[in-house]
């Protein structure tokens, strides 16, 4: 008798099919990944960009732009692709991405253009200049609606700041409404109150798209400049670490076991952090002892570990390979890892 799932990978069109006993179930994947800095060579008026100019302190030239495009798509196109070959993730979360004009040349890029990736971007505040976005292969995913929920601080003192808000976009995949919540919460260097309130008005954004849509399933991703145990993540946005604790008004945050493990998506002073999250809401799960996959449900995350994201000599061996350290450029990718969630559904 064969094991329910000793599962038969088989490619389709656009899809991995796993084969299970007479049953067949279609795989998607969804990711993040903080591209770290990706900037024009060009100045944003009313933005702090000076360092990303030919002028600037990093020397942000041309040929360096060409190439951290060359190396971003390249790690995009990547994702996912160990389960789904040839075919990598359906939608991508980034952040750290200075304008739409960015993102049309990242799109532009062969690998990505190769699949005809599309992006969904609203010019944020951000004093840096930088923004999230979400890129989408649109034979998988179609988008409905695109919006960005402001981040609003609610101390006196912060009325002049501007930070990330929360891109909010609404689809459809794999025949079902999903709306993915695109975040980069403020930095350790503004310490964890500014994060909490962050996780605090996510939360609430969830808790509207369900009011609205009480079978939407909601992606909430991003750099939470926080790990899965900290209070912004596992209080004010409710991510639980097991699927049993999960109430119908919490997220999955699959995380915390991977941290737990020993691994981590950036490094500091060789230890490692897990900011880069995706959680899911309660009807993306199957409760222990149910295989229902009628719907689309969790199979398992990853974070992304191509070799040619490392360092692989010098001080910083075995970190991630950034762009720049200590104002060298290395032509690397980024100081964090990509991260893939994957997703089943049974085929009809």
């Amino acid at each position: 008798m064969k094991k329910l799932f000793s599962l038969t990978l088989l490619l389709t069109v656009f899809v991995t099919t796993i084969s299970a006993q007479e049953k067949k179930f279609s795989v998607y994947g969804v990711g993040f990944y903080n591209l770290e800095n990706l900037f024009d060579t060009c100045h944003d008026e009313g933005k702090n960009d000076y360092e990303y100019l030919p002028s600037g302190g990093l020397k942000w030239t041309g040929l360096k732009y060409s190439h951290k495009l060359h190396n971003m798509a390249q790690a995009l196109s990547d994702m996912g692709t160990d389960v789904l070959k040839g075919v990598g993730c359906a939608f991508i979360g980034v952040s750290e991405v200075e304008n739409a004009k960015c993102l049309a040349d990242l799109c532009a890029q062969e690998p990505l253009k190769a699949r005809n990736f599309q992006f969904c971007h609203v010019e944020g505040p951000d004093q840096r200049g930088v923004d999230c976005a979400l890129l989408y292969n649109p034979s998988l995913f179609t988008v409905r609606d695109v919006k960005l929920v402001p981040y609003v601080y609610d101390l006196p003192k912060d009325s002049a700041r501007a930070t990330r808000g929360f891109l909010t976009v609404s689809g459809n995949l794999a025949g079902e409404h999903v709306t993915v919540i695109v975040n980069h919460l403020p930095s350790r260097f503004a310490g964890p109150y500014y994060r909490e309130l962050g996780a605090r008005q996510i939360a609430v954004v969830k808790d509207s798209l369900v009011a609205d849509d009480p079978n939407v399933k909601v992606f909430v991703m991003g750099d939470m400049n926080d790990d899965p145990m900290d209070a912004s993540m596992a209080k004010e946005l409710r991510g639980r670490r097991t699927i049993e604790e999960v109430g119908p008004n919490d997220l999955y945050n699959p995380w915390w076991d991977v941290l737990a493990g020993g691994t981590g998506t950036l490094s500091y002073r060789g230890s490692w952090n897990l900011f880069d999250q995706i959680l899911l809401s309660p009807n993306l799960l199957n409760p222990k002892g149910s295989k229902d996959y009628s719907t689309l449900k969790f199979w398992k995350n990853q974070i992304v570990r191509q070799n040619y994201l490392f360092q692989t000599e010098g001080r910083y061996k075995g970190s991630p390979k950034r762009t720049h350290a200590s104002g060298v450029w290395l032509d690397g990718y980024s100081d964090h890892l990509p991260v893939v969630v994957y997703l089943v559904k049974e085929q009809k």
